[in-house]
C-alpha cells in the first residue's frame, strides 16, 4: 500500500507574484505530488501551500521548495503582519493515509538535516519533533520574530536545533515539525480597526496565556480593509471546535462594542471539522457521517 503525507508548508512572501509562483512551482507536474492549493496574503505577506503526496517524491519537493524560497526571498527586506522567522518559515507534515506518526517524525528530521546540509539554513524543530517542551510552541521559537530571533540565536535557550548559534544572514532559519492531525487555519474578522483590540482577544483565545490548550492566535490588521482579524492555528478541531473559538472572539469582541464581520478559513481542512460546526448549530439529532453524499464517492 502506498503511503501518503499531507504538507502545509508556509513560506514569507505574499506579494510578489513571480516569487510566489516559482516557490509553488516546486510541487506542479511532479509524480507522488499533487498541489491541493496555494493562499497568498499580501497583508500577512506570506503563502501557504497544501499539498498532499507519497513520502519521497514529497520530501523532493519540499527540498526543492525551500531552496526557492532562500533563493529569492531576502528576510532582511521583508515585512508583513504575520510572525515568521525565515524566508521558508516553516514546514510542518502530517500522516495522511498508511503512515504512521513516527515515520513522519522521521521524515521530518530528514527534511531538517537536508536542508542545513544542502542550504546551509540552521532548523528550529516544533510539534512532535520539539527537543523541548517549549519548542512545541510556534510561538516561543518566533518570539521576536526574525529581526529580534537573530539578536538572541547565539544563546542556548534560543540557539537552531541543526547549524550553528546564529540564523542565516538573509533567509533566516526554517521550523519543521511532524504533526498527529493537519491544523485548522481560522481567521475570525472584526469591525474594528483597532488592533489593540484584536490583540487583547487573541491572548484570551490562546493556549499559552489561559485559553485553549490547542490554539495558538494572534491579533493581526488587514491593511487593504482597515480591520483586524483575530488569526488561529487550530491543533485539534476535535478537542476545541471551530465554533467554540468562533463564540469566544464573538464574546469578548462584544464587550468592545465590535461586531464580527466575517470569518475566514485558510488553505484546506478535514470535512469532520465543518460537520462538527454544523452538528452544534444545526443541533443535528442522531446525524450519521453516512448521510453525507460526497463521502459515498470513495471507491467508486
Amino acid at each position: 500500500m502506498k503511503k501518503y503525507i499531507h504538507a502545509v508548508p508556509n513560506f514569507s512572501e505574499g506579494r510578489r507574484l513571480e516569487v510566489i509562483e516559482a516557490v509553488v512551482d516546486n510541487f506542479r507536474n511532479r509524480p507522488g505530488v499533487k498541489l491541493m492549493g496555494y493562499f497568498p496574503d499580501a497583508d500577512f505577506n506570506r503563502t501557504v501551500i497544501e499539498a498532499i503526496g507519497e513520502p519521497e517524491p514529497m520530501l523532493e519537493a519540499l527540498l526543492d521548495m525551500t531552496a526557492t524560497s532562500v533563493k529569492l526571498i531576502n528576510m532582511e527586506e521583508q515585512t508583513g503582519n504575520h510572525p515568521r522567522i525565515g524566508a521558508q518559515d516553516t514546514i510542518p507534515i502530517f500522516p495522511l493515509k498508511n503512515i504512521t506518526l513516527e515515520e513522519c517524525k522521521e521524515l521530518a528530521e530528514t527534511i531538517g538535516r537536508q536542508i542545513y546540509e544542502k542550504l546551509n539554513v540552521p532548523v528550529y524543530f516544533s510539534g512532535e519533533n520539539a527537543r523541548t517542551p517549549e519548542r512545541k510552541s510556534l510561538d516561543y521559537i518566533r518570539k521576536g520574530q526574525y529581526e529580534g530571533l537573530k539578536l538572541v540565536a547565539h544563546t542556548p535557550e534560543r540557539s537552531p536545533d541543526i547549524g550553528p548559534a546564529a540564523l542565516h544572514p538573509t533567509a533566516g532559519a526554517v521550523i519543521v515539525s511532524a504533526g498527529t492531525r493537519p491544523l485548522v487555519a481560522f481567521n475570525v474578522i472584526l469591525g474594528t480597526d483597532r488592533l489593540e483590540i484584536a490583540k487583547a482577544i487573541a491572548k484570551i483565545v490562546r493556549g499559552p496565556s489561559g485559553g485553549f490548550s490547542t490554539v495558538r492566535a494572534v491579533g493581526l490588521k488587514f491593511e487593504e480593509r482597515n480591520q483586524v482579524v483575530v488569526s488561529m492555528n487550530m491543533f485539534d478541531y476535535e478537542q476545541t471546535p471551530i465554533y467554540r473559538t468562533y463564540e469566544l472572539v464573538k464574546m469578548e469582541a462584544a464587550r468592545y462594542g465590535v461586531p464580527v464581520v466575517g470569518t475566514e478559513i485558510v488553505g484546506t481542512l478535514p470535512q469532520e471539522a465543518l460537520v462538527i460546526v454544523a452538528e452544534h448549530y444545526l443541533q443535528l439529532e442522531n446525524f450519521k457521517r453516512e448521510q453525507i453524499i460526497d463521502n459515498h464517492l470513495i471507491g467508486l
